[in-house]
Protein backbone atom coordinates (compact mmCIF):
# COMPACT_ATOMS: atom_id res chain seq x y z
CA UNK A 1 0.00 0.00 0.00
CA UNK A 2 1.68 3.66 -0.58
CA UNK A 3 2.19 6.19 1.50
CA UNK A 4 -0.67 8.87 1.66
CA UNK A 5 0.83 12.00 1.91
CA UNK A 6 -0.32 14.77 3.83
CA UNK A 7 0.56 18.60 3.81
CA UNK A 8 1.29 20.50 6.50
CA UNK A 9 -1.26 21.22 8.49
CA UNK A 10 -2.30 24.78 10.23
CA UNK A 11 -4.78 25.67 13.01
CA UNK A 12 -6.40 29.14 12.96
CA UNK A 13 -8.73 29.86 15.95
CA UNK A 14 -10.18 33.37 15.24
CA UNK A 15 -12.32 35.91 17.32
CA UNK A 16 -14.62 37.83 15.71
CA UNK A 17 -16.34 41.02 17.76
CA UNK A 18 -19.77 41.79 16.19
CA UNK A 19 -19.14 39.57 14.00
CA UNK A 20 -20.92 40.88 10.01
CA UNK A 21 -21.05 37.53 8.11
CA UNK A 22 -22.08 37.81 4.61
CA UNK A 23 -20.49 35.20 2.78
CA UNK A 24 -16.97 36.48 2.56
CA UNK A 25 -15.04 33.95 5.08
CA UNK A 26 -16.87 31.18 2.77
CA UNK A 27 -16.12 32.78 -0.76
CA UNK A 28 -12.46 33.25 0.34
CA UNK A 29 -11.62 29.78 1.59
CA UNK A 30 -13.49 28.45 -1.24
CA UNK A 31 -12.02 29.99 -3.66
CA UNK A 32 -8.61 28.54 -2.14
CA UNK A 33 -10.26 24.92 -1.85
CA UNK A 34 -11.50 25.22 -5.57
CA UNK A 35 -7.47 26.09 -6.55
CA UNK A 36 -6.15 23.44 -5.11
CA UNK A 37 -4.37 25.58 -2.35
CA UNK A 38 -5.78 24.40 0.85
CA UNK A 39 -7.89 21.82 2.21
CA UNK A 40 -10.50 21.69 4.83
CA UNK A 41 -10.04 19.38 7.21
CA UNK A 42 -12.82 21.04 10.00
CA UNK A 43 -14.32 23.94 11.09
CA UNK A 44 -16.64 24.84 13.92
CA UNK A 45 -17.95 28.11 13.76
CA UNK A 46 -19.17 29.32 17.20
CA UNK A 47 -21.47 32.27 17.70
CA UNK A 48 -23.21 33.57 20.67
CA UNK A 49 -26.07 36.53 20.06
CA UNK A 50 -26.98 39.29 22.16
CA UNK A 51 -29.43 37.15 24.49
CA UNK A 52 -26.58 34.07 24.75
CA UNK A 53 -28.33 31.83 22.71
CA UNK A 54 -25.35 29.55 20.99
CA UNK A 55 -25.50 28.71 17.63
CA UNK A 56 -22.63 25.93 16.36
CA UNK A 57 -21.81 25.31 12.58
CA UNK A 58 -19.26 22.18 11.63
CA UNK A 59 -18.12 21.63 8.10
CA UNK A 60 -15.10 19.45 6.02
CA UNK A 61 -14.12 18.63 2.84
CA UNK A 62 -12.79 14.91 3.67
CA UNK A 63 -15.50 12.36 2.60
CA UNK A 64 -16.29 9.53 5.22
CA UNK A 65 -13.45 7.61 4.13
CA UNK A 66 -11.00 10.35 4.25
CA UNK A 67 -11.76 11.36 7.95
CA UNK A 68 -11.26 7.74 9.05
CA UNK A 69 -7.45 7.72 6.97
CA UNK A 70 -6.86 11.23 8.25
CA UNK A 71 -8.19 10.53 12.11
CA UNK A 72 -6.34 7.58 11.94
CA UNK A 73 -3.26 9.11 10.57
CA UNK A 74 -3.16 12.22 13.16
CA UNK A 75 -3.99 9.73 15.75
CA UNK A 76 -1.10 7.52 15.15
CA UNK A 77 1.32 10.39 14.86
CA UNK A 78 0.67 12.19 18.32
CA UNK A 79 0.59 8.17 19.54
CA UNK A 80 3.97 7.67 18.21
CA UNK A 81 4.99 10.66 20.36
CA UNK A 82 3.41 10.05 22.89
CA UNK A 83 4.52 6.22 23.60
CA UNK A 84 6.25 5.02 20.99
CA UNK A 85 4.94 1.96 18.50
CA UNK A 86 2.10 1.01 20.99
CA UNK A 87 0.71 4.48 21.46
CA UNK A 88 0.88 4.51 17.72
CA UNK A 89 -1.23 1.95 17.61
CA UNK A 90 -3.35 2.93 20.44
CA UNK A 91 -3.77 6.29 18.86
CA UNK A 92 -4.21 5.13 15.08
CA UNK A 93 -7.38 3.67 16.04
CA UNK A 94 -8.53 6.40 18.27
CA UNK A 95 -8.25 8.92 15.87
CA UNK A 96 -10.24 6.61 13.14
CA UNK A 97 -12.87 5.99 15.98
CA UNK A 98 -12.94 9.55 16.18
CA UNK A 99 -13.06 11.00 13.06
CA UNK A 100 -15.58 8.08 11.94
CA UNK A 101 -17.73 10.13 14.53
CA UNK A 102 -16.63 13.90 12.70
CA UNK A 103 -15.18 14.66 15.86
CA UNK A 104 -11.81 15.47 14.98
CA UNK A 105 -10.45 15.76 18.47
CA UNK A 106 -13.09 18.30 19.16
CA UNK A 107 -15.97 17.36 21.24
CA UNK A 108 -19.36 18.97 21.71
CA UNK A 109 -17.98 19.63 25.16
CA UNK A 110 -15.14 21.66 23.63
CA UNK A 111 -17.74 23.67 21.65
CA UNK A 112 -19.45 24.60 24.93
CA UNK A 113 -16.08 25.61 26.02
CA UNK A 114 -15.57 27.88 23.33
CA UNK A 115 -19.50 29.32 23.52
CA UNK A 116 -18.50 29.88 27.62
CA UNK A 117 -15.94 31.56 27.17
CA UNK A 118 -16.99 34.45 23.86
CA UNK A 119 -19.46 37.15 25.05
CA UNK A 120 -22.44 37.44 24.00
CA UNK A 121 -23.01 39.25 20.63
CA UNK A 122 -19.15 37.61 19.37
CA UNK A 123 -18.23 34.34 17.29
CA UNK A 124 -14.97 32.08 17.72
CA UNK A 125 -14.19 30.21 14.72
CA UNK A 126 -11.66 27.41 14.48
CA UNK A 127 -10.32 26.09 11.28
CA UNK A 128 -7.77 23.17 10.59
CA UNK A 129 -6.68 23.15 6.93
CA UNK A 130 -4.44 21.16 5.28
CA UNK A 131 -1.64 23.39 2.87
CA UNK A 132 -1.75 21.06 -0.67
CA UNK A 133 0.66 23.53 -2.05
CA UNK A 134 3.03 22.46 -0.17
CA UNK A 135 2.91 18.34 -0.66
CA UNK A 136 5.60 18.42 -3.64
CA UNK A 137 7.37 20.90 -2.12
CA UNK A 138 7.48 18.73 1.25
CA UNK A 139 8.21 15.43 -1.61
CA UNK A 140 11.11 17.23 -3.28
CA UNK A 141 12.60 18.40 0.41
CA UNK A 142 12.30 14.42 1.57
CA UNK A 143 13.75 13.34 -2.23
CA UNK A 144 16.93 15.66 -1.34
CA UNK A 145 17.13 14.35 2.30
CA UNK A 146 16.39 17.43 4.18
CA UNK A 147 14.94 17.48 7.10
CA UNK A 148 12.70 20.20 9.21
CA UNK A 149 14.70 21.67 12.04
CA UNK A 150 12.39 25.00 12.86
CA UNK A 151 9.08 26.08 11.54
CA UNK A 152 7.00 29.01 11.87
CA UNK A 153 4.15 31.60 10.73
CA UNK A 154 4.92 35.13 10.41
CA UNK A 155 2.19 37.38 9.32
CA UNK A 156 2.65 40.78 7.58
CA UNK A 157 1.49 42.55 11.12
CA UNK A 158 4.37 40.71 12.55
CA UNK A 159 7.04 41.80 10.21
CA UNK A 160 5.63 45.55 10.55
CA UNK A 161 6.26 45.15 14.24
CA UNK A 162 9.70 43.99 14.02
CA UNK A 163 10.27 46.89 11.23
CA UNK A 164 9.36 49.40 13.69
CA UNK A 165 11.48 48.05 16.31
CA UNK A 166 14.44 48.03 13.94
CA UNK A 167 14.21 51.86 12.86
CA UNK A 168 13.40 53.09 16.68
CA UNK A 169 16.64 50.87 17.18
CA UNK A 170 18.82 52.64 14.73
CA UNK A 171 17.30 55.58 15.19
CA UNK A 172 18.25 55.13 19.02
CA UNK A 173 21.51 53.97 17.93
CA UNK A 174 22.35 57.31 15.69
CA UNK A 175 20.99 59.80 18.42
CA UNK A 176 23.76 58.30 21.14
CA UNK A 177 26.82 58.17 17.83
CA UNK A 178 25.39 62.33 17.38
CA UNK A 179 26.21 62.87 21.39
CA UNK A 180 29.60 61.19 20.77
CA UNK A 181 31.89 63.80 20.93
CA UNK A 182 33.95 63.54 18.28
CA UNK A 183 37.53 62.52 18.19
CA UNK A 184 40.40 64.50 17.34
CA UNK A 185 42.11 63.99 14.11
CA UNK A 186 45.09 62.21 14.23
CA UNK A 187 48.56 63.93 13.77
Amino acid sequence: MAEVMYGPMQLLVIGFENPDFHGQIREALGSAMEKGVVRLIDVRFVYRDAEGEVTAMEATQLDEEERERFGAAVGALIGLGAAGEEGARKGAELGAMAAAEQSFGMTEEDVRSIADAIPNGTAAAVFLIEHLWAKSFKQALRDANGFLIAEGLVTPEALMLAGAALREAVEAAEAEEKKRPMAAPAR
